[in-house]
Formats: structure tokens, C-alpha cells, sequence
């Protein structure tokens, strides 16, 4: 199962789904499950998100797949995870610290 892709159909708003295998070139037809909007909704079309959806290849644009959807690690995650050693976990990005700005502060202040 391929998760998340991307589904760019033409004149349509892009599409996210799960994919059985990725089509061959010999293929006529898309086959998916999962099918929702890039928000999570659930498109006003489709009555069950849990059915399979099959979509000519002749009405699809191109096929998103983002990093991780195929099971592949992103770039530079196996060097991450060699460098903090064996049973680490990524450690969290730090917050950006935030400075005021006092001038802005103060013209909203007058408004």
C-alpha cells in the first residue's frame, strides 16, 4: 500500500488517496482507496471513503508521491539516525525565539 499520495486530476483540486502499487505504463486505469480532500474531508462525491476508486489514466495530470508515502525515509534520515546512535529518537527542532518589536507595538497601541 502506497499512503498519502497526491492525486492531480485535470480541471480538479488535487486529491490524497491510498494507492495499491504504483500504475505501469501498460495500465488504463488508477485503482485507489482512502480517497479525500488535501484537508481530510470527504469530497462531495463519494458516498464511502473506504471503497476502491478507479480513475482513467487519460483524466489524471500527474501522481504525487511526498517523501515517506512509499516507505522510504527522507533524505538525510539515515545519517540522523547513525549520528544520535542506536534507540535515539530525532530530538525536537528548538523554537525560534521571538522578538518584540516595541516601534509596532506601540503604533497599534495608538490606533
Amino acid at each position: 500500500m502506497i499512503c498519502n499520495v497526491v492525486i492531480h486530476i485535470a480541471n480538479e483540486q488535487p486529491l490524497l488517496a491510498d494507492l495499491f502499487e504504483l500504475p505501469s505504463p501498460t495500465d488504463a486505469a488508477l485503482i485507489c482507496t482512502n480517497l479525500r480532500t488535501m484537508n481530510g474531508q470527504r469530497p462531495v462525491f463519494v458516498d464511502h471513503v473506504e471503497s476502491t476508486f478507479v480513475f482513467p489514466l487519460v483524466t489524471i495530470r500527474f501522481i504525487e508521491l511526498p517523501p515517506g508515502s512509499r516507505g522510504e525515509e527522507t533524505p538525510g534520515a539515515a545519517e540522523e539516525r547513525a549520528r544520535l546512535g542506536p534507540g535515539s529518537e530525532s530530538p525536537a527542532a528548538p523554537e525560534p525565539e521571538v522578538e518584540i518589536d516595541e516601534d509596532f507595538l506601540r503604533r497599534v497601541r495608538e490606533i
